[in-house]
């Protein structure tokens, strides 16, 4: 029966992943052991599920009624497991979770694998990509996003905490080109901006009235990385604007001085996302309690 399971489990990814090769990857398998898995389910079942060319797959009327009858029998598995780990808290099974690769490293691994020491039986897989992924087509557990949360039929949400953005510079830049003394010389400055698929990210300044001024800075060094963004403002290159958790430390030894302090930051919501299920799956529901009781202490400064 174990082996049955499996067979079917397997069965499903290829047909989500659309490839052998990569439902091999997401269940940490060879491309041979998939399809002698999938090859020894058609024996069994005595049909076809797949029409296999050189450069293609594609289910055969067996295998869609199969994969129908599949999904239902693995989602009525998954909401049994979920209704008998509801009862404890012995947490056991493969998280699987899809992060930014910066803030995951920083913020959200340290708290997952914490939780992971406290219960032996809980297994992770943390996938650190900036791109969003598709959650339920990767067979994601849970992911995590910064900011606009981007269309999300199918899935639920949790807002985790704020990402809160500040202006900074190191104190020898400070010496040499002054400080600046309200939002409207920030472009006079010299600037260390970040750079995201050709597009320029400007600063949003919050206002007394309200209002969000937009700066686009004089730009001298442009990256796509906010860590080397941080350590070329620590350098002395110019003002940046950066996230508190990445500079909190640089911050609290003086390496980096906040610039227009008593501007209000800019705050972006930081949220869980995983599959709407008629159960949560206990392994989840620990894994965002952690995220929501823990995550906003590493965020401000």
């Amino acid at each position: 029966m174990t082996d049955r399971l499996s067979g079917i489990s397997v069965f499903v990814t290829v047909v989500e992943a659309g490839s052998f090769a990569l439902a091999a990857s997401r269940l940490h398998l060879s491309r041979s052991a998939v399809g002698k898995t999938i090859a020894r389910l058609e024996q069994r079942l005595g049909v076809r599920l797949f029409h296999r060319t050189t450069r293609s797959q594609s289910l055969t009327d067996d295998g869609a009624l199969f994969y129908e009858r599949s999904l239902r029998a693995l989602a009525e598995i998954r909401a049994a497991e979920a209704l008998l780990e509801s009862g404890k808290q012995q947490v056991s099974g493969r998280l699987r979770v899809s992060m930014p690769v910066l803030f995951g490293r920083m913020c959200i691994a340290p708290i997952l694998t914490a939780l992971a020491r406290e219960h032996p039986g809980l297994d992770l897989d943390l996938s650190f990509s900036d791109r969003v992924v598709n959650v339920v087509e990767e067979g994601f557990d849970l992911a995590i996003r910064n900011g606009a949360l981007p269309d999300c039929a199918g899935l639920v949400a949790r807002r985790l905490g704020d990402n809160r953005m500040t202006l900074c510079a190191a104190p020898d830049y400070l010496i040499r080109c002054g400080v600046p003394e309200s939002v409207e010389v920030l472009a006079q400055h010299d600037a260390v901006t970040y750079i995201h698929a050709g597009v320029i990210r400007s600063w949003l300044i919050p206002l007394a009235d309200g209002t969000t001024r937009e700066v686009i800075p004089k730009t001298r060094l442009l990256m796509d990385d906010l860590q080397a963004i941080a350590d070329a403002a620590e350098a002395g290159f110019g003002i940046a604007w950066l996230p508190c958790w990445l500079i909190r430390e640089s911050l609290l030894k003086g390496a980096l001085l906040r610039v227009l302090s008593e501007v209000p930051g800019v705050d972006f919501n930081v949220h869980a996302v995983w599959p709407q299920t008629p159960h949560l799956p206990l392994k989840v529901r620990l894994a965002v309690d952690a995220l929501v009781g823990q995550l906003p202490a590493r965020m401000v400064f």
